[in-house]
């Protein structure tokens, strides 16, 4: 007959049952023994639970109980514990769905490490912090649990004392005493990782949309303009038809689904309703955290000043400390004082009172009359004197510090400086320049491992004052004369010692004790402790300062007690050393820290013989942590059987300007029972006391401090703002009144004011101080309880404020502790810290990942922690980041140094091998979305602007009609018949050079050249290429004379021309394509170009990028027979297509215009009256001759003004940076154009060799103008300006034009007229459409540079994108542009010019609605200014801000991406370049990083911060990417639509792409 199975709950109840009695034990255990493991029946009540998963925990169980017959019950119970603790914190995630998160893409190089073997493991117990892992209650685990509701409370009834904080102690630090234990702690890990399977709860699906993560607003309408023949780059093997699905979601990208992931992942904002309009008055306001009606607020009576008990009258005590050293000194010589240990533990030398004396006098002789600089001393009492000794020698530095005592000298206590970019080291240097120390004492050994320069002495440390090293060891020591004796004054109000404290954001002080302090501190200390004399002290912290100077340097020697000192080297190899000396020298008293209680319980287990049945006081130094219960719980739990006492343990509390406040007594010094209370965690953050149930997971359990010391009195006052007194259930700072205080900070008056000299004023009345005697802050938090205790629950330099509420950052440290599993990081190595992003606290946790974690284990740690904090704490982690092993900066004694690690977060040098943001969560307090005002007419604007006194924004150039001048080619309407003219008149007159790479002249034309060359061209099109008038013939050139003979051959032949950039030998795959796509979308019947470049077209290389099979007939140039045209075409009308301009545009759409004879002659006309082009001068050119005002410039414009154009391929600079430079100098040109990717080869490659170009002289240059479609780079141009200047550039000469699809010559700065103006806007305003002129220098200014003079000829004005009315001056809208030289509209092979019909024939919905203008979908604003133009008339200035298809409608306003990226780009060296686009609603922001790959990860948190800062946006995904990644066009202008259809298509190879949630 089989055994019956239990059900899961029945195992429970047996679990219980066992744990509760152990006259059950053996019974119990015969029972299970006898249990069959065979298939277990389904819990019923839990019938979600899988039947195989069942079984597994069973026999976990089953097997961790039966291991439990060979070692203690107290281990099992606290295995046990473990369990129940695990599945009650559960319950904090419960409510969290299972949010499939997107996982960080990373490049495979960044994830090789080096091998686990080549990594020093890192110092995993070396941190305070680590503690924090034992005060959750129990661990948080990968699932939130769901189905154990039912058996929760009763767990819990059953298992007392199971709190937040204390009950995890025993679990996670308590290992038993059996070596048995070992194996059912495996086993028990195996059972945690199975049942935490177990409680896995059904996944959620969200199906719902993705939410508009970026407005709050349900309806978001996007309006886009129709976008022209949409011919996009689409990667070869790639079927447009399923790159997007219906809603633009591609289906077959990785990268999308990612998104797609990530969009789930975001809530929709809590934002409260919108106003009904929103009214624009240029001040956004980030939205101000309203107070929570229902938060709590302190109820009690207001708190009276506590005092503590009387200092004691001693009859026999010294006047000083001296007078103390000098009486145990000559009275017991032979007493021991301190007893040093080695590494190993053994004692390496005892120093007795007399020696002590002794060596002290030597040394305060030695200082005061055998060190001297320029027969002077060196120094005289008052001077401060460094104190550097290593933690394991310090009989050495007691000795120095009694030395400088005895000299009347003060010493400044510091820590060893091992390299010089030590943490903080550079602030421990300010401290020792501010007090003026200029002599360092150290030891022999200690200054031989200090890093030395090449003379061989000690290097000055960065930021130090420069020292001198003395070395007190007893041979450099000299003898005192038998007549010199040190003066021993009574203790008076004279600085004893300086001790240092590093504060919050890194900035060191000193702290200054007096000697009247110091004696009183030992005096209340002796008396707090009960010390007395030749009583043995373990000392385990560093004697340098706080709690290990106190009592084991003054108050030891006072009471002639013996310390025996432990070595952090010795406790980080033997973690129970302390306990081993405590036993064998049978200590009264050990000082520790709750550190040390935690490694010595991990490494009791091999020690039995150990009791510490003799110390009478354990004080735990860091007993104001809240963690500490856990630690002293614990410590308490294992080491009671062996001899300790519960009431030994006595934790205290001290700041470094208050000293000791609070410490625990014994129930022999007359000290209360200890308290305890269970605090709710809401009510905290929030100041307010409220005791909470144990049960519950967000509360914390703390333990007292003890009572006030004697003779001081302690008050709680308010944390911000004046420092009223608390009531009494309200959390505050603590202060204190003693005469154990410290004085001051040295050489800071103005905050010692604030901090030492503190006046306390009651609640109510009008400010009347409650003392007349001044109290010190101490830096503690807390509030005081029953019986005149002391409880502390954090610490005011942990403290992080998020949206008014208060979280300690121990606490959040606490509960990331708690989320198993933690196999991933080191314990003891997280630091949490806040940064101030758009004006609140944003929590950053970092942790130091194991090399052999896997990213996803890794990334699904950080999810799960992000998940507690935020259920339990109620409050979001901004970023979390992991750092490979041992490399968070180390504080001296173990630990992270914060400040050091929060300064390289936010500098960038972190280097995370792991990183998730998550702004969308955290960020509340964003500027409301603007919500646009529906109905508001053209007229009604119109009307408003006249009713605020503002123009309607339009300007117009000099009239072409009015403008008299000799120019001949006026007479002849089309450009063939010009250039015919100009052979027939001037046949020798150069029209055209151009040059090659090295300098010299690779071709030239003159006008009877040109002519017979372009009549070759046109008898071939004719006779090989059999054309017809009116066929299409793409030009297929480099840049060169060749490109413009051909042009003028088609005008003869009567072809219309179209110039195609030839494709790139190297790089066929994605040049091609493009060649292919402008020919077969222009519809063209021949192509023109060069044998080489034919070769190509035909070649196999071209046939594996696009079908080569498909080209029109192809004819080279290069060897044309010499006949004459027998007649040359003529156009019927001026308004026949003259030639057809195609190009890309910034957003990737490639469209080709229509050009007329006659806009052609305008546009010529415009540009040679605009910059005064005749015969006789000659400009330089260094612009690609293709499409827009670069093919204007070097095609059309020397053949209609007869000037000579010095042709300079931008291709050739990649060889020869200075050639154009050369060139304008060379031909003394006076103007010359160019493009910002030439410019800035110019400024980069030339930045340094200005010295070597002395030969180029550039005072010749009136105008250089810049060809560009987009805002006017001011920066750019500036500093190729300055750069320049050296070189005879004028600063006034460089400026911009503007010019688009629709008119490409709109703005010429030209050679007259004002100079042109920079203006400051506010980049808030231009968000709304508005203009806001502000002063230089201004929060948010935005500098912007007029885009040149407009042509003569043309009209401007400034339209609304959507009412199409006109605006005023103080709006941002659309140029619009009228002009004889307009472009006639779009060509394209789809025929859809109805769809875009308006960009060429717009007209204003009111006003002058006769006037057809076209619209240049370029967003700008114009400007009278003060300056006059030529006729006298105030000029206008017309200033672009950028691209309407390129702008980003995000939160209900405009942003122009070249503001995102310029921000980008300023915040870390290592970002070379910047993009940004949107996809789904969300920001993605693509970085280009020029330095190492460990640098990536650093970029993701600086790149959120400062868009956020500077944008108010949230940027969703950050792609960090190769140097060069991002498509940048022949203009310098990034592509980047084709960027965001590479991203989706996963084709960037980035190194890193983050997704923030």
């Amino acid at each position: 007959m089989k055994t019956p199975v239990p059900s899961l709950r029945t195992l429970c109840c047996l679990v219980l049952a066992f744990i509760a009695s152990e006259d059950a034990f053996p019974a119990t255990l015969l029972f299970l023994s006898t249990i069959s493991l065979f298939p277990v029946s389904r819990c019923s009540t839990q019938p979600a639970l899988n039947v195989r998963r069942t079984e597994q925990a069973t026999r976990c169980l089953l097997q961790l109980m039966r291991n439990c017959l060979v070692c203690r019950c107290d281990t099992f119970v606290a295995v046990i514990e473990y369990y129940v603790h695990t599945e009650a914190v559960q319950a904090a995630l419960a409510k969290y769905k299972e949010r499939k998160m997107p996982m960080p893409s990373k490049r495979r190089s960044v994830l090789v490490h080096s091998s686990v073997e080549t990594y020093t493991p890192p110092d995993t117990s070396s941190a305070s912090e680590d503690e924090g892992s034992l005060r959750r209650q129990g661990r948080i685990t990968s699932t939130p649990f769901q189905s154990h509701s039912n058996v929760e409370p009763w767990l819990n009834r059953v298992i007392q004392g199971s709190s937040t904080s204390s009950s995890a102690s025993s679990t996670s630090s308590h290992p038993g005493g059996k070596p048995a234990a070992a194996s059912s702690t495996a086993t028990a890990t195996a059972a945690a990782t199975v049942l935490a399977d177990l409680m896995a709860h059904i996944q959620l699906d969200n199906h719902s949309a993705p939410p508009d993560v970026t407005t709050g607003l349900m309806e978001h309408l996007h309006h886009e303009r129709p976008q022209v023949a949409s011919v996009r780059g689409v990667p070869r093997g790639y079927n447009s038809s399923i790159l997007e699905t219906g809603d633009g979601v591609p289906v077959n990208s990785r990268v999308s689904s990612k998104i797609q992931q990530l969009l789930n992942t975001l809530k929709r904002p809590k934002r409260p309703p919108l106003k009904e309009f929103f009214v624009d008055d240029f001040e956004e306001l980030l939205e101000v955290q309203q107070p929570d009606p229902n938060q709590p607020k302190p109820e009690g009576n207001q708190m009276n000043v506590l005092k503590g008990e009387p200092v004691g009258v001693v009859t026999n005590w010294p006047p000083s400390l001296l007078a103390a050293l000098q009486r145990w000194g000559t009275t017991q010589p032979k007493a021991p004082c301190l007893t040093a240990l080695d590494t190993t533990g053994k004692a390496v030398y005892t120093l007795t009172y007399g020696k002590l004396w002794s060596r002290s006098l030597k040394l305060a002789y030695t200082l005061l009359n055998k060190l001297t600089s320029r027969n002077e001393p060196l120094l005289k009492p008052g001077d401060r004197v460094a104190l550097v000794f290593p933690n394991s020698d310090p009989v050495m530095f007691m000795v120095a510090f009694y030395g400088c005592l005895l000299a009347e000298l003060i010493p400044v206590p510091i820590e060893v400086p091992l390299t010089r970019k030590d943490a903080g080291s550079q602030q421990i240097g300010f401290l020792l320049g501010s007090c003026g120390v200029t002599l360092a004492l150290t030891t022999d050994a200690c200054q031989k491992g200090l890093p030395k320069a090449q003379t061989g002495e000690v290097v000055t440390f960065k930021g130090w004052p420069r020292l001198i090293w003395f070395v007190i060891d007893g041979k450099h020591l000299a003898k005192p004369t038998k007549d010199w004796h040190p003066q021993l004054r009574d203790a008076s109000a004279e600085i004893a010692y300086i001790e240092y404290k590093t504060s919050k954001e890194g900035s060191t002080v000193g702290i200054t004790i007096s000697h009247a302090s110091m004696l009183a501190h030992c005096h209340a200390l002796t008396q707090a402790c009960g010390y007395s004399e030749a009583e043995t002290l373990t000392n385990v912290l560093d004697f340098k300062r706080d709690a290990g100077l106190w009592h084991g340097v003054l108050t030891s020697v006072m009471n002639r007690m013996h310390v025996i000192s432990i070595p952090y080297a010795l406790m980080k190899v033997n973690p129970l050393s302390w306990i081993q000396k405590v036993c064998s020298y049978k200590a009264r008293v050990a000082v520790v820290k709750s550190r040390d209680m935690h490694w010595s319980l991990l490494a009791q287990r091999d020690q039995r013989d150990v009791s510490l049945s003799s110390l009478r006081m354990l004080i735990v130094a860091d007993g104001a942590n809240p963690w500490s219960i856990s630690s002293c719980d614990a410590f308490l739990n294992v080491f009671q059987s062996r001899g300790l006492r519960p009431e030994v343990i006595c934790p205290c509390a001290s700041s470094s300007e208050a000293l000791t406040v609070a410490i625990r007594r014994p129930p022999e010094l007359g000290g209360p029972p200890p308290g305890k209370a269970v605090l709710s965690m809401n009510c905290l953050s929030y100041g307010v006391i409220r005791v909470d149930t144990e049960e519950k997971l967000s509360v914390l359990t703390v333990q007292d401090v003890g009572q006030i010391m004697p003779g001081a009195k302690v008050c709680v006052v308010k944390v911000d703002g004046t420092p009223y007194l608390c009531k009494a259930d309200e959390v505050g700072e603590i202060c204190v009144n003693s005469g154990t205080t410290g004085m001051a900070y040295f050489g800071l008056l103005g905050i010692t004011k604030n901090v030492f000299e503190v006046c306390l004023f009651p609640v109510q009345s009008t400010g009347v101080p409650v003392s007349d005697q001044p109290f010190t802050r101490t830096g503690l938090l807390g509030f005081m309880g029953p019986d005149c205790l002391v409880f502390v629950v954090g610490k005011l330099d942990g403290l992080i404020t998020v949206s008014g509420r208060r979280h300690n950052a121990d606490d959040v440290v606490a509960t990331a502790l708690a989320v198993e599993p933690m196999k991933f990081v080191y314990r003891g190595r997280i630091a949490v810290f806040s940064v101030t992003v758009l004006h609140d606290d944003r929590i950053v946790l970092v942790a130091e990942q194991r090399p052999d974690a896997s990213e996803e284990d890794s990334f699904q740690w950080m999810s799960r922690v992000l998940q507690a904090i935020d259920s339990i704490h109620q409050v979001g982690v901004y970023c979390l980041a992991l750092v490979p092993a041992n490399t968070l900066p180390k504080a001296p004694l173990g630990g992270i140094h914060i400040s050091e690690t929060k300064q390289r977060f936010l500098e960038g040098a972190l280097h995370p091998c792991n990183v998730l943001m998550c702004p969308h969560t955290c960020v509340s307090n964003l500027p409301k979305p603007r919500q646009k005002q529906p109905d508001v007419g053209p007229a009604s604007m119109i009307v408003g602007n006249l009713v605020a006194g503002k123009r309607i924004a339009q300007a117009s150039g000099r009239d072409v009609t009015q403008l008299e001048d000799n120019d001949q080619a006026r007479k002849f309407l089309y450009l063939a018949d010009v250039l015919q003219w100009r052979a027939q008149t001037t046949p020798d007159h150069p029209l055209f050079l151009l040059l090659n790479s090295k300098g010299t002249v690779a071709s030239t034309a003159s006008c009877m050249q040109l002519h017979k060359r372009a009549e070759r061209v046109a008898v071939a099109l004719i006779e090989k290429g059999r054309l017809n008038a009116g066929d299409h013939v793409a030009l297929v050139y480099p840049p060169g004379v060749d490109l413009i003979a051909t042009f003028y051959g088609c005008l003869y032949a009567g072809c219309i021309p179209i110039t195609v950039r030839p494709p790139h030998p190297q790089n066929l795959a994605t040049t091609l394509p493009t060649v292919k796509m402008i020919v077969e979308v222009s519809k063209s019947a021949c192509i023109l170009t060069t044998q080489v470049i034919m070769k190509l077209l035909k070649s196999k290389e071209a046939a594996a990028a696009v079908d080569i099979k498909t080209w029109p007939t192809i004819l080279d140039t290069d060897d044309m027979p010499k006949k004459k045209l027998a007649n040359i075409f003529r156009p019927t009308s001026p308004d026949m297509l003259a030639y057809l301009d195609f190009s890309v545009s910034t957003t990737g759409i490639l469209a080709g215009v229509k050009m007329s004879h006659a806009a052609t002659s305008a546009l010529c006309r415009s540009i040679k009256l605009q910059c005064e082009l005749y015969p006789s001068r000659q400009i330089a050119i260094c612009l690609d001759p293709y499409c827009g005002l670069g093919f204007a410039l070097w095609c059309l414009c020397s053949v209609y003004s007869g000037h000579q154009s010095i042709l300079v391929p931008p291709l050739e600079l990649e060889s020869n940076v200075s050639l154009w430079l050369s060139a304008v100098s060379q031909y003394k040109v006076r103007v010359t154009f160019c493009s910002y990717s030439v410019m800035e080869m110019c400024t980069k490659g030339l930045g340094t060799q200005t010295d070597m170009l002395r030969v180029i002289n550039l005072s010749c240059v009136r105008t250089c103008m810049v060809v560009a479609e987009e805002r006017p780079r001011i920066a750019l141009t500036q500093s190729f300006s300055k750069l320049f200047k050296d070189l005879g550039l004028s600063a006034r000469a460089v400026s911009t034009t503007f010019g688009c699809r629709v008119n490409v010559a709109i703005c010429l700065q030209g050679t007259a007229g004002p100079d042109p103006t920079t203006v400051y806007v506010d980049m808030r305003a231009l968000r709304h459409d508005r203009v806001r002129l502000v002063e230089r220098g201004s929060p948010h200014s935005l500098p912007l540079m007029e885009s040149g003079k407009i042509l003569p000829g043309v009209k401007v004005i400034i339209a609304h994108t959507e009412t199409k009315g006109p605006l005023g001056d103080s709006h941002l809208g659309e140029i619009w542009v009228s002009s004889p030289h307009n472009a006639t509209g779009y060509y394209t092979v789809y025929g859809e010019e109805a769809l875009h019909a308006d960009h060429f024939t717009a007209r204003l919905s009111f006003g002058d609605t006769q006037t057809i203008w076209a619209r240049t979908g370029y967003l700008g604003f114009l400007r009278r200014t003060e300056l006059t133009d030529a006729s006298g008339e105030r000029h206008d200035a017309l200033y672009v801000v950028g691209s309407l298809d390129e702008t980003l409608e995000l939160r209900g306003m405009r942003y122009h991406p070249i503001d995102i990226e310029t921000s980008v780009i300023r915040a870390h060296k290592s970002i070379a370049e910047c993009a940004v686009f949107t996809w789904t609603n969300l920001l993605v922001v693509v970085v280009e990083l020029e330095g190492s790959e460990q640098e990536a990860l650093d970029l993701v948190a600086l790149v959120t911060n400062v868009v956020l800062e500077e944008h108010y946006l949230i940027v969703g995904v950050v792609v960090i990417v190769d140097p060069g990644v991002i498509p940048i066009n022949s203009r310098g202008e990034k592509q980047r639509m084709h960027l965001r259809d590479g991203f989706l298509a996963d084709q960037l190879d980035p190194i890193y792409v983050a997704y923030n949630m």
